[in-house]
């Protein structure tokens, strides 16, 4: 848990020596020495004279790795976001961790028509065979569970869903949505494209992190789901703009008695949770 804490004050400061992190922690050096030399042997950070730095890398963590980092958090965001979208409607998610997490919460509704170049979204929600799962021809790109490129693109653009899921590398202090390469950007901007209601899925550790390639903005989605409260200077940002939607916070809810909506009412029920959620923002 500490490591968590320790990466997200290197995200705010890039350099910090060992007494500060000792004395913020209230622990001795001795003990942060040992936590920043498991981060520095996770390639996280880099020892320089008296601490150590973030090592602002071009290339993101093998996927199974990132997908045990901040689990719970994850699951809850992925919660949220089930409680948000109703039965019988069509859904577009994207690649990464956090979407996964909501696929793995959407496997319990029904009738669901979701398109998904993110090969564990898919897995997840083909448990329920009341579920369509459509997914698109291409390469797979190992190690990770996902295809990306010109094919899966154009499967997206082919759509106009209800809703669409996306995760992100990281977001800049100004705002900047940012992946690792251009690949990954261009099929979140072909996912964005495709739907009616924007769902943008990060949790904290990607608030300050770094990545090479930009594309959009954290005022974007007219939904964010996160797991901590945004910073100010971010906040003010999405006034009035992007409904933000903070698990950790005491009021919110998971509440899925709207999930029970009858293939029937298919259309109105539709319709109305993406009013409802213009409404909300």
């Amino acid at each position: 848990m500490r490591h968590n804490e320790i990466i997200a004050l290197f995200r705010q400061h890039g350099f910090l020596t060992m007494e500060a992190l000792a004395e913020h922690f209230a622990v001795t050096t001795q003990t942060i020495r040992r936590d920043i030399n498991a981060l520095c042997d996770a390639d996280i950070l880099r020892r320089r004279h008296g601490g150590a730095e973030l090592i602002l890398s071009a290339r993101n963590q093998p996927y199974d790795m990132r997908r045990i980092n901040n689990l719970e958090q994850k699951a809850e965001i992925g919660a949220a976001v089930a409680a948000l979208i109703p039965n019988s409607c069509s859904v577009l998610i994207g690649i990464g961790t956090t979407p996964e997490q909501v696929a793995l919460a959407l496997a319990k509704h029904d009738h669901l028509t979701v398109i998904t170049n993110n090969l564990r979204a898919a897995l997840a929600l083909s448990t329920n065979q009341n579920n369509q799962v459509i997914v698109p021809g291409g390469t797979l790109r190992f190690p990770n569970p996902e295809i990306l490129g010109n094919d899966a693109d154009k499967l997206f653009r082919n759509f106009r869903a209800d809703f669409g899921i996306y995760g992100v590398g990281g977001v800049d202090t100004d705002g900047t949505l940012l992946d690792f390469d251009r690949m990954e950007s261009s099929s979140r901007q072909a996912l964005r494209e495709s739907c009616r209601t924007q769902i943008l899925v990060t949790d904290n550790s990607k608030f300050g992190r770094q990545a090479p390639v930009r594309g959009g903005h954290l005022s974007d989605p007219d939904i964010l789901v996160t797991d901590s409260p945004l910073n100010p200077a971010l906040a003010a940002m999405l006034a009035g703009n992007t409904r933000v939607v903070v698990t950790s916070q005491p009021d919110y809810s998971t509440d899925t008695d709207h999930q029970s909506t009858t293939s029937a009412a298919t259309g109105n029920s539709v319709m109305a949770a993406i009013a409802s959620i213009a409404a909300g923002k």
